[in-house]
Formats: structure tokens, sequence, C-alpha cells
């Protein structure tokens, strides 16, 4: 089972954009703000490698930690696990 934690900023519009896919799907995750949480963009820089948002941090017992950035990836990738075919409108 994957855990995930997405690092946004509020007035990003991309991540306005995951956010709202979110939603739609009724996916419901921490959302990590690496502009009051400078422990979430600590994370970010030294897992992900760069403080670029959207990025969703996807941790599987398996594979370990991997982190996913642009909003189109993040919404197609979660529209997947969950088997249902994302709205081109909207990747």
């Amino acid at each position: 089972m994957e855990r995930y934690h997405l690092y946004m900023y509020r007035g990003c519009g991309f991540c306005a954009r995951v956010q709202r896919f979110l939603q739609e799907l009724g996916i419901e995750m921490p959302l990590r703000d690496i502009l009051t949480d400078h422990g979430a963009l600590h994370e970010l820089i030294e897992g992900g490698g760069r403080q670029t948002v959207p990025c969703l941090r996807i941790e599987d017992a398996g594979d370990g930690v991997r982190w996913m950035y642009e909003s189109a990836d993040i919404m197609r990738y979660l529209a997947e696990t969950r088997d249902e075919a994302p709205d081109a409108a909207r990747v």
C-alpha cells in the first residue's frame, strides 16, 4: 500500500489544479506547504532534489520513497492507481 504527501504552496496554480483533482476523486492526503513549513521545504529539497511544486511523495514499503513532479503526471498517476480514466481536459 502506498502513502502520499503533496508538497505545494498556496497561490501556486499548478498546485491548486492537483488539489481540485484530489477533491474530485475523493482522495485525501497530507498537504505540505513549503512556504509556511520550513521542514517540508527541507524534506522536498533533500528527498526530491529540487524545490519545485507540486511534488507528490510516494512512499511504498517495497519500493521505498519516490518523488513525482509535474501536475499532469501526478494526476495521471493517481488516476491510474485508482483505476479511473483521467479526464483529458484536467490532465
